[in-house]
């Protein structure tokens, strides 16, 4: 196997440990990390990297449902915040920072592919 090929499987192992890092991160009531006082921005940069780690582990994928999944995933994680015994806040803004932030990297990927098409 080459390194081009072995490639997007580390990226598959890295985005599924992140993506469950994130997740624990998110449903623990007095989460150990904070990446910054800021909680928009920590929705943004997980999410960011989120995306940058599905499209680098898969390739292939339809970029639209790349976004599609993630954006599923923050509004489920905001909807299980809504659990009082997490003791975490449910913000319809925070999703809405997720999807931003997706849609952003998305659309820098597509403009990079269509770059290097050239």
């Amino acid at each position: 196997m080459t390194t081009a090929t072995l490639r997007p499987y580390v990226m598959r192992v890295v985005f599924w440990a992140a993506l469950a890092f994130a997740v624990t991160m998110a449903l623990l009531p007095h989460p150990p990390i904070t990446l910054s006082d800021n909680d928009k921005f920590q929705h943004m940069l997980v999410f960011g990297m989120l995306t940058i780690l599905a499209v680098a582990g898969y390739p292939e994928a339809e970029l639209l449902r790349i976004g599609e999944r993630l954006s599923f995933l923050g509004a489920l994680i905001e909807v299980l915040q809504s659990i009082p015994s997490l003791h975490r806040d449910c913000d319809i803004r925070d999703w809405v920072a997720d999807t931003l932030v997706i849609v952003v990297v998305l659309l820098v990927v597509v403009a990079y592919r269509k770059r290097v098409a050239i």
